[in-house]
């Protein structure tokens, strides 16, 4: 009966899948396909590597689900696809699911909403294991050439450039008979980096990807320059996800992780087999980009320059910015996301001309729940203000601005690892041994910062290593998403929303959340990290000379943040940030040149606005001096040991 209807319904109300050619055309796709009456089916498909070295080709498993009606009626229809290391081992989403299967080893629930809600709209979807997890052969290789051929080759596959089969081992051939080619993917976190890697192949059908919390190069997930992130490599990573058989046969894989990513933090060939930025040129998909500006697993400088390479090549692109963590949009605003995504796969997969990519670039959340847009990102209007710290009334207390400090000027620390960036940052005013402080008066008028700043350190060690943070900070008030608590700015409900069809075995519905927040008497806009040692080359490290200056650009993550009036803006420079970078096997003084020292940082309306916000008259109402911080409140960093790029949310 209800195949009948929506065969009925598929007669009357323009077809969703029928639009693989011709005219763009307006609208909206409607959900006239039975989802509970789909096709539901395995192929494994040929990716031509051979990555577990057992003789013949690695085949991945890719489960699909697609209209049944379409089929019968010879329509074919594009595809949706997230391609992921977790569908057995970890879970997707909030909810953590996995992938399941009937008596037979038929598919039977697909994570997420992506089938149950596209499905009935005449979309298929596409489920695939990269290779060596759940049912695929070959290898985990971490973001190198099996992860992205994983995926890729599913891509060729719909568009009728490689071959599958029926079973994992079997000859009898799967044709994708019913796919336009037009393929879109999305994912979280390691399964939006596969996404970015599949596109920097500029392989063709591939029209838009839909990147969350995604790496752009997985070097600088695991240091950042030179400097470690974590305690351990690729191949804990690799282990922790790949299928018992693939642990079993893929020791030689395992080894080569560990023998390609030494601890040093040198920048190998590995590294750059896993890096996807210098092949921006090649992308042909449009990218909606997603990201919490306070992800500290998958930090924003993927974002920066991943967006900023795309920019240079002139690729059609989005950006939405929340002020969360690691954490997917349908669980922060998930009535708008999914307009969104709904609107996006049906112009770039359907050809339907509804003005979505004539809309505003950005879609950027101000404060909980308090979302603005910019019609381009970052915005109009915004330009580098170089800012240079200055001597204070006591040591570690000085002053930013725009002046250069007098030459001769000096600060110094000594690296403390049992502190971090909210230690340094809530005893700005006092002078404390572990950090350099840097603080504006406050501020006459609101100042956004938008986009990625450095930060450039004349520093002379005592040591023959020493590592580096520098931070940018928000001195005043705030109620923020509470990034470091459990959920990193969500709280997960009991009830639950439906977005689509369900069925027995995959239900559309979901708990809902809101948002967690902290009351915060400080926010940090954005950090970065360095092994001063890589200062005369940034892809190897070498001991340091003690006493002697060395001068080196620490690039900071990407951010957008209004610092509002009242408020003062401040940098920090620093040794160890503890929890976020390990500490070097020293433990040194550092002394800053300040006059050599300084960070470019983008303003909206550049240095003028700079100078507008800090140098006039004040207010009636603004302090004139700044009240010390003392005891302030704010979100600490979680522990993690180490992440796992999207595997716990």
């Amino acid at each position: 009966m209800v195949a009948a209807a929506a065969a009925l319904m598929s007669a009357l109300v323009p077809a969703a899948g029928a639009h693989g050619a011709g005219s763009p055309r307006p609208g909206t796709s409607r959900p006239v396909y039975a989802y509970d009456n789909a096709i539901r089916e395995s192929v494994w498909v040929d990716t031509g590597l051979d990555g577990d070295g057992d003789g013949r080709a690695d085949r991945v498993a890719a489960d699909v689900v697609r209209p049944r009606e379409a089929d019968r009626d010879g329509r074919r229809v594009p595809v949706i696809m997230e391609a992921s290391p977790y569908y057995s081992c970890c879970g997707r989403g909030n909810e953590s699911q996995r992938k399941t299967y009937d008596a037979n080893g038929g598919p039977v629930g697909f994570p997420l909403f992506y089938d149950n809600y596209f499905v009935p709209r005449g979309y298929a979807f596409v489920a695939v294991d990269l290779a060596g997890t759940n049912r695929s052969d070959g290898c985990v290789d971490v973001g190198g050439p099996s992860d992205v051929r994983s995926a890729k080759a599913v891509v060729d596959w719909l568009n009728g450039r490689a071959p599958a089969y029926t079973t994992r081992t079997g000859t009898t051939p799967a044709r994708a008979h019913w796919s336009t080619g037009a393929t879109g993917m999305i994912g979280k976190s390691w399964d939006g980096t596969v996404a970015n890697g599949v596109a920097a192949t500029g392989v063709e059908g591939l029209k838009t990807i839909v990147p969350i919390g995604a790496i752009s190069s997985w070097y600088d997930y695991y240091f950042s320059q030179g400097a470690p992130l974590h305690g351990s490599g690729p191949d804990r990573l690799s282990h922790h996800v790949g299928s018992p058989e693939a642990r079993a046969r893929c020791q030689a894989v395992q080894r080569a992780l560990v023998e390609g990513a030494p601890r040093s933090g040198d920048l190998t060939p590995l590294w750059d087999a896993r890096d996807h930025v210098p092949d921006a040129s090649r992308v042909r998909a449009s990218v909606l980009a997603v990201h919490g500006l306070q992800d500290l697993n998958v930090r924003t400088g993927h974002l920066g320059r991943w967006w900023r390479a795309l920019a240079e090549h002139g690729v059609e692109r989005r950006i939405w910015l929340s002020r969360a963590g690691h954490v997917d949009p349908f669980d922060l605003r998930r009535a708008a996301w999914v307009r969104t995504l709904h609107r996006w796969f049906d112009h770039y997969l359907l050809g339907y001309d509804n003005g979505v990519e004539r809309e505003p670039m950005a879609t950027i959340e101000r404060a909980p729940d308090q979302w603005t847009t910019d019609r381009t990102w970052p915005p109009a209007g915004t330009a580098t203000a170089t800012l240079r710290p200055t001597p204070g009334p006591a040591p570690g207390v000085g002053t930013l601005g725009l002046l250069l400090a007098p030459a001769g000027a000096t600060e110094t620390f000594t690296d403390d690892p049992s502190l971090g960036e909210l230690d340094w940052a809530a005893r700005i005013d006092s002078p404390t041994p572990a950090k350099a402080g840097f603080a504006t008066r406050p501020l006459a008028r609101d100042l956004r910062l938008a986009g990625s700043a450095t930060v450039t350190v004349t520093a002379t060690p005592t040591t023959t290593s020493a590592h580096l943070t520098a931070v940018l900070v928000d001195l005043g008030p705030a109620v923020i998403r509470d990034y470091a608590a459990p959920g990193e700015g969500i709280t997960t409900l009991t009830e639950r929303t439906c977005w689509g069809a369900s069925t027995a075995g995959d239900s559309a519905c979901f708990k809902e959340t809101e948002a967690r927040t902290a009351d915060v008497g400080l926010t940090v806009v954005s950090r970065g990290w360095a092994d001063l040692g890589t200062w005369a080359d940034p892809r190897r490290g070498r001991p340091l000379t003690p006493g002697e200056p060395h001068t080196i650009t620490l690039g900071l993550h990407a951010a957008d943040h209004v610092v509002p009036a009242g408020h003062r803006l401040a940098l920090i420079i620093a040794g160890t940030d503890e929890d976020l970078v390990e500490a070097p096997p020293a433990t040194p003084t550092l002394t800053l040149d300040l006059a050599r020292t300084h960070a470019r940082v983008p303003v909206v309306g550049g240095p003028l606005a700079y100078a507008l916000a800090t140098f006039p008259r004040p207010r009636a109402d603004a302090p004139a001096s700044p009240a010390p911080l003392a005891g302030v409140d704010a979100p600490r960093p979680p522990r993690a040991q180490p992440p796992i790029p999207g595997a716990a949310r």
